[in-house]
């Protein structure tokens, strides 16, 4: 399974998980190929939030650990790594588009039916709708940043 097209994620989306704890990713986000192929990691962050690594980055993240050897050198970057995988997980997307969510990432991000997906251009996060720091309605107050941020991206 290859990503979309132009391989990012943008906008914010409200989805409905099912009753088998499934999300439906937005049709704009979908993956076209062979879905038994494509491996999604799904990370917790300590703002409440899943990052969800797409199968491009997730392999993107492999090859770095196999290039710069794991943190086994380090102790202090071993046990950050060994505590964030404890709890990561692994799933694919079948044909419809659905990511199986395990149930303890939904009881962690506090996921019960509607989950707010939010695109990060290579990554998207899940929210619960009482969480989400980002606005499904854009007002002028949304932007509040420093645009000098966004130049080193070419924005």
């Amino acid at each position: 399974m290859t990503t979309s097209s132009n391989g990012t994620f943008v906008g914010t989306y409200r989805h409905t998980l099912d009753a088998k704890g499934r999300l439906t990713i937005p049709a704009k986000w979908r993956f076209s190929g062979d879905e038994g192929a494509a491996t999604f990691l799904a990370l917790p962050n300590k703002d409440g939030s899943i990052t969800v690594y797409p199968p491009k980055m997730k392999a993107r993240i492999d090859a770095l650990m196999e290039e710069n050897g794991g943190p086994m050198g380090n102790p202090v970057e071993s046990d950050a790594l060994g505590k964030i995988m404890a709890y990561a997980e692994n799933f694919g997307c079948d044909a419809q588009g659905r990511i199986g969510l395990p149930e303890k990432l939904r009881r962690f991000a506090l996921l019960d039916k509607e989950v707010v997906l939010v695109g990060r251009l290579a990554t998207f996060s899940l929210w619960s709708p009482e969480l989400c720091p980002v606005p499904t309605d854009i007002t002028p107050a949304t932007l509040d940043f420093d645009p000098a941020m966004l130049k080193k991206f070419g924005l």
